[in-house]
């Protein structure tokens, strides 16, 4: 959890910069106005912010960027009052943080193993974070593969990334489109039908699954009976979290908070808990 400094009180944040990442989504690089001895802001991979667009209300939003070397942003789609206000925002304006929140994937614990990312659509924002982190320290990892899939070549989500990635040493990216135009020539088909085109590693791999419900579930159906265990299969929980510390329990699930206990759970606990996804 955030100290309690950050946990009531958003700090204030000047945008500088914003890109059109697809239709309706948009990334804001931000620079704190003030920050005690000019730390930078601290964050582990998984984690989130309560943004504040003021006079609009605050909204829960995960964080893309690396958390050791990477220009801090948030990227995320306009649906909704207050998402709607910040993508009318423009550089030069204010929001405010207040944060880190949540539990955050694993780095230090899968060191060694390999590494397995499997996102749909804007399902890969939350992922970019611990792509980038472990691409960065690649040489403490296994294998590390990236399977990703949108529905059609126009809603991939950062495209320079994925360039970068593509030819990046140690690292294996697959991408696919549900729906091809004219001129792509790459695959088609639904993610998971990569995975079951691709030799993946099983022992001492770990998998982090993220995307809308019906790819989720294909995938972690072909992860299952490929004979990955439901406790190395993480994903996280998305609910419509209002404090972001635990308070006013409006992410509840059963016996869980999704603000402080996750949001970053195994499929496993995520099986235990009884939810869907």
């Amino acid at each position: 959890m955030a100290d309690i400094e950050n946990t009531t009180i958003p700090e204030i944040a000047t945008i500088d910069e914003i890109r059109d990442e697809i239709v309706d989504v948009k990334t804001f690089y931000l620079t704190f106005d003030q920050r005690p001895d000019k730390k930078p802001f601290a964050f582990k991979s998984g984690q989130f912010i309560m943004c504040t667009v003021f006079g609009a209300g605050e909204f829960a939003v995960s964080l893309p960027a690396c958390p050791t070397n990477d220009r801090f942003h948030i990227t995320l789609r306009k649906i909704g009052k207050v998402t709607n206000a910040l993508h009318d925002l423009k550089v030069g304006d204010k929001i405010g943080v207040r944060g880190p929140f949540g539990n955050g994937f694993p780095f230090e614990d899968i060191k060694g193993k390999n590494v397995i990312y499997v996102a749909g659509g804007i399902g890969l924002i939350p992922l970019r974070s611990s792509i980038m982190h472990v691409m960065q320290n690649n040489q403490q990892f296994g294998r590390i593969l990236l399977f990703y899939g949108s529905r059609t070549p126009r809603e991939l989500m950062y495209q320079q990334n994925l360039k970068e990635w593509k030819t990046a040493p140690g690292f294996e990216t697959f991408v696919t489109v549900d729906n091809p135009v004219p001129g792509w020539d790459g695959s088609t088909g639904f993610v998971h039908t990569l995975i079951k085109k691709t030799d993946i590693p099983l022992k001492d791999t770990v998998a982090f699954v993220c995307g809308p419900p019906v790819m989720f579930n294909a995938v972690i159906q072909e992860l299952v009976e490929r004979g990955l265990d439901e406790n190395n299969i993480i994903s996280t929980l998305e609910r419509h979290m209002k404090c972001g510390i635990g308070k006013c329990q409006h992410c509840s699930i059963g016996r869980t908070l999704v603000c402080t206990d996750g949001p970053v759970y195994t499929y496993h606990q995520i099986k235990t808990l009884g939810e869907q996804i």
